[in-house]
């Protein structure tokens, strides 16, 4: 099995465990549609783009574990980083690149390292391409335009 495919098992885990039929859809969906974003993105800026979508599955997981937004991508860092050692899928520098990513996600306005900014625009990709009837976020609205261009869109 595929390393990817490995972490994907066992964030659909964690998901099943969450009771309210509509949130759990809403985050596999989520979920996997910022990690086909992240794929793609970091293909076509050649980075890595299996640990982009690594990074990208498990993004958001402390928040939906947790019910809470508070701080999520924080805390999101240190849960990743708790099931890669678990899983002994990642060595120390794609680890730590993936916390990374998650641990930055949530900062739109600011500008970090490439593999962040994969997933941060991702997440925006996501955000604001899966519900075209909803504006754009104005926290968004920078870096989507950015990403319409890069895109072709």
């Amino acid at each position: 099995m595929s390393r990817l495919k490995e972490l994907r098992a066992y964030v659909n885990g964690e998901l099943e465990k969450m009771e309210n039929p509509d949130k759990r859809l809403g985050a596999v969906n989520h979920l996997y549609g910022v990690s086909l974003a992240a794929t793609m993105i970091a293909k076509k800026r050649g980075l890595d783009p299996e640990l982009a979508a690594m990074a990208a599955m498990m993004h958001d997981l402390a928040a939906y574990k947790s019910g809470s937004y508070d701080d999520h991508a924080h805390k999101g860092a240190v849960l990743a980083r708790e099931i890669l050692g678990e899983l002994g899928l990642t060595n120390a520098e794609e680890t730590d690149l993936i916390c990374s990513a998650i641990y930055h996600h949530d900062d739109k306005l600011v500008v970090d390292g490439p593999m962040d900014e994969v997933l941060k625009d991702a997440d925006v990709i996501h955000h604001c391409m899966n519900d075209l009837s909803k504006a754009v976020k104005d926290k968004e609205k920078v870096r989507f335009a950015s990403l319409c261009e890069e895109f072709g869109m």
